[in-house]
């Protein structure tokens, strides 16, 4: 199975924190599904959280993508930070 960013984020986090549990959904055939589903609850969040990032930091007020670019690299590592907790739970 293929994960996005989040899904292979918390596959590689099961593998070195809970390989038993890992292990055990193998065995049940649920581990992927499992992951997909933590993966879509992340990515729901992950608009709310961005939603309220970017009304605390607002846009620059300039056209210049350099400055635009690194203003977006901003918000996803904030956003990441925040979503973090959700990755690292145990499914």
């Amino acid at each position: 199975m293929i994960f996005g960013k989040y899904g292979t984020m918390i596959l590689e986090n099961m593998e070195k924190n809970y390989p038993y549990r890992k292990k055990e959904l193998e065995l049940k055939g649920e581990l992927d599904i499992k992951i997909l589903q933590r993966e879509k609850y992340i990515l729901e969040l992950k608009k709310e959280v961005e939603e309220k990032i970017k009304k605390e930091h607002q846009v620059p007020n300039t056209h210049e993508i350099s400055i635009l670019a690194k203003y977006q690299q901003m918000i996803d590592g904030l956003v990441d930070e925040v979503l973090m907790k959700e990755i690292l739970q145990k499914i």
